[in-house]
């Protein structure tokens, strides 16, 4: 490995000349490309040294393998999502394994991490011979891309992936490939909608929007945007029309209209029936002012949500109650897992102590993921995950290597009642009994990750195959 100059201390930067201060930002950045990849080979050894300690072959068909098992590590560890963390391993195990002269260049400091990152995946199709011979190639040229647009470094790396093997060149997703609608949170009890659709179906859904603003009668205070915008409730309701809100009460539009589809909004009694200023929150979607909760309370549904001091002590059954299952959601939100923010819609309620060994009571339920739930229920004991949760929610995780990781109820910060410490459990003594036969519920894979990975290079490989054919066939035999 290369050896990288150390950091200047901050407390003397001020001091500096001016040439100092730009050896200094230079010094910091390649400091912080050698941070990537040390941390990078970090994840490649613990991955590795899972490999020799878990069964991994024996669990290929596990829904979640050996390869989720320290993606979750890596992800509590880092503080990111587990997505993200299953794409750093790829990228580490790839460069350390297959690639130690980019290895090294990288190790030194200097070439960007999104450089690298762009190389492993524009490669992927290569044997491990093949990136055997373009890592000499591109460890002697990378430093000089951290410059380059992102066009220009795949345009570099294609170039020398065609030279090698033209069936392993990756094609870019198409526009239309690519077509896609997302929505999150804005501000001020506003989200934001972005997307790509086709231009038929833009089309229609402008004009859409454009009918449906015309339902209301000439005295709507509203601009002819404002009445587009709100045309979206009418639109995902399945309406054929949108309420008035003229304020004449004869008007035949200013009826509520009835919608199939459920949204929830948290908000304190004091904000509802005490003109309170108190926000209300839209799970996935932040704050709601308060002034907006009561618009909507005048068409709303109201619930109450029953504390647990409002609820029986300990449920007798495994399932709990709606009443109870309502304030788990709203307490936690989201997954408690470390670093996990599915949403509470896709999650299911687990027993942190197992039932029957530990009972349905706020204390002993949480939120998780399905993909987490499996972590916690397959990867558990000696050598595994182990968790505590405190009666205010906290729940305290252990990992396999010893190290602990704290997670709040997120409905907590929003509404502080929902943080109110539950009974403290007086649980059996003794260690809960071992689940057998419990491997065999794992929800398996169609296929293993390797060959799910190999179908889709297989799958590139014969689409740049036909192109190269049909290059062949349109030039012709070739002139005497």
């Amino acid at each position: 490995m290369f050896e990288v100059d150390s950091l200047t201390p901050i407390d003397v930067i001020a001091g500096l000349d001016d040439a100092a201060l730009v050896d200094a930002a230079a010094g910091a950045l390649r400091m912080e490309r050698a941070a990537s990849a040390r941390r990078l080979y970090a994840v490649a050894q613990l991955f590795w040294r899972r490999e020799k300690q878990l069964p991994f072959s024996e669990r290929e068909q596990w829904r979640i393998d050996g390869w989720d098992a320290v993606a979750a590590e890596v992800a509590a560890a880092l503080a990111i999502s587990r997505r993200r963390a299953s794409s750093q391993i790829q990228l580490a195990v790839c460069v350390w394994e297959e690639l130690p002269k980019l290895a090294e260049v990288f190790a030194a400091g200097l070439v960007d991490y999104w450089v690298v990152s762009l190389i492993e995946s524009r490669i992927s199709g290569l044997s491990s011979a093949d990136k055997a011979r373009i890592d000499g190639i591109l460890a002697r040229s990378v430093s000089r891309w951290n410059r380059l647009s992102r066009n220009k470094v795949i345009e570099k790396i294609d170039y020398w992936v065609v030279h090698i093997d033209k069936l392993a060149k990756r094609e870019e997703r198409s526009r239309d490939q690519d077509r896609h609608v997302g929505f999150g949170p804005d501000r001020d009890g506003m989200a934001e909608i972005w997307g790509s659709v086709r231009s038929p179906a833009a089309a229609a859904l402008d004009a859409r929007l454009d009918a449906l603003a015309a339902t209301v009668c000439p005295a709507d205070p509203r601009t002819k945007a404002q009445r587009r915008a709100d045309a979206v409730e009418a639109l995902a309701a399945g309406a054929d029309r949108m309420p008035c809100c003229c304020g004449d009460a004869e008007c035949p539009a200013a009826a509520a209209i009835a919608s199939p589809i459920v949204i929830n909004i948290v908000a304190d009694a004091a904000t509802v029936n005490n003109g309170a200023a108190i926000p209300g929150y839209v799970p996935g979607y932040g704050a709601l002012p308060a002034d907006l909760v009561r618009m909507y309370v005048r068409t709303a549904k109201l619930q109450q949500v029953r504390l647990p001091s409002e609820l029986a002590d300990c449920e007798q059954g495994y399932r709990p109650s709606s009443a109870l299952a309502t304030y788990v959601k709203l307490r936690d939100l989201t997954c408690r897992f470390p670093g996990c923010d599915a949403p509470a819609v896709a999650c299911d309620i687990d027993h942190t102590v197992a039932w029957p060994h530990g009972p349905t009571h706020p204390s002993n339920l949480k939120l998780l993921c399905r993909h987490h739930h499996l972590v916690k229920t397959f990867y558990t004991g000696p050598g595994g995950w182990s968790e505590k949760q405190q009666p205010d929610g906290t729940v305290i995780w252990k990992s396999p290597t010893g190290h602990r990781y704290t997670t709040k109820p997120g409905g907590a910060l929003f509404f502080p009642q929902f943080a109110v410490p539950t009974a403290k459990l007086e649980l059996p003594k003794g260690p809960p009994p071992a689940a057998a036969g419990r491997t065999v519920m794992m929800p398996t894979r169609s296929r293993t990750r390797t060959a799910d990975r190999q179908a889709r290079i297989n799958y590139e490989r014969s689409l740049n195959r036909k192109y190269y054919q049909q290059l062949r066939e349109d030039a012709g035999p070739p002139p005497f």
